[in-house]
């Protein structure tokens, strides 16, 4: 199973480490960075077995027929990835098509 984060999604996770450390969520930018790249890393080795759901039609701009799976990363934040599943070969490919957290998406699941 590979799994795919398109590229709009990293970049957005990129700029998160900035807005995150600005914000004082953390107090070094190097926590800041460690926390991206360990959400990404959780992402890309477990996605495929996290108990996933249909994504409501809200998320449609984002892409058709998607599914999604939370990575609760402490008390207060749950990340939401929102991703399509394709197969090709006999080999399953999921493709990250959106990500966000409890705090701007939960009011829509």
């Amino acid at each position: 199973m590979n799994v795919i984060i398109l590229p709009r999604v990293l970049e957005y996770l990129d700029s998160l480490v900035f807005i995150l450390f600005e914000k004082e969520y953390f107090g070094f930018l190097e926590t800041s960075i460690n926390y991206i790249d360990e959400l990404i890393d959780d992402i890309q080795t477990t996605l495929p077995t996290r108990l996933h759901k249909p994504a409501p039609a809200y998320f449609d701009r984002y892409g058709k027929e998607m599914e999604y799976a939370g990575f609760r990363k402490n008390k207060h934040t749950t990340w939401y990835v929102f991703f399509e599943t394709y197969e090709k070969n006999e080999e399953v490919f999921y493709l990250v098509r959106y990500i966000a957290n409890n705090h701007t998406v939960a009011q829509y699941l």
